[in-house]
């Protein structure tokens, strides 16, 4: 599904990414966990084609992504929920969900889905999305991702800062994604939600992946978490 190899990428001289590999797999959940400042966030914009990649492949069941137009990469299947959701916020719901339809071409069928994973903004269709809630802004945000029928969704971190019955909606979401076969690399800090939802987990250390481990074989209190995550 999705492979990367000894990428390394930055922002002008500052390189972050050096040579770090990964990879995510058709219907899995792949958490991506580390310190602040140790690639996460980087992995997942050199994927999305926001940062270059100075070495190294990105590939896509197969065909490379690195050097494609940012605009082209979520046309192939790749839905992106950033850290602070980043929606048009004058536009109203139904307008930010239009323009996820509009980059695959999906239509009417597709927006249904949506609404009814998301069934609080069928009552927030003609509202700004600047007006929502944090919660709701997180669900459009998802959902504007998901209107592209994505084969791969990349999550940065989307439940900060939420009350408990949206992180608990969101992680429904993501099961319900894996059981549809979506490969879903979800950047996460909150360890009980990690073991809770992934398949792997890869720890990133200084622009690497320096461990990746099956959740099965992780606990709360595994030396990993200590290692990569604690402060």
């Amino acid at each position: 599904m999705l492979t990367l190899e000894h990428v390394d990428a930055g922002y002008g001289r500052v390189q972050v990414l050096r040579g770090l590999s990964f990879g995510a797999r058709a219907g899995e959940v792949t958490c991506v966990m580390g310190r602040n400042g140790a690639g996460k966030t980087t992995m997942l914009r050199a994927i999305m084609g926001q940062v270059a990649v100075t070495s190294g492949r990105i590939l896509l069941d197969g065909a490379a992504l690195e050097g494609l137009a940012p605009h082209r990469i979520p046309q192939l299947g790749i839905g992106y929920v950033p850290q602070g959701r980043r929606l048009f916020g004058p536009l109203t719901v139904a307008e930010n969900l239009e323009i996820g339809l509009m980059t695959r071409g999906r239509g009417s069928r597709t927006r249904e889905r949506v609404l009814e994973l998301f069934p609080r903004l069928r009552e927030r269709l003609d509202q700004a999305a600047s007006t929502l809630s944090g919660g709701e802004q997180q669900m459009l945000a998802i959902g504007r991702a998901l209107c592209l029928e994505p084969k791969l969704l990349l999550l940065d971190e989307p439940t900060e800062g939420l009350q408990p019955s949206m992180i608990a909606l969101i992680r429904d979401t993501v099961r319900r994604l894996r059981g549809m076969g979506v490969a879903v690399v979800l950047v996460e800090q909150r360890i009980e939600a990690v073991l809770d939802l992934a398949d792997r987990v890869a720890f990133v250390e200084t622009g690497r992946v320096a461990e990746t481990l099956p959740a099965a074989d992780l606990s709360p209190a595994a030396q990993q978490f200590a290692r990569y995550v604690g402060v």
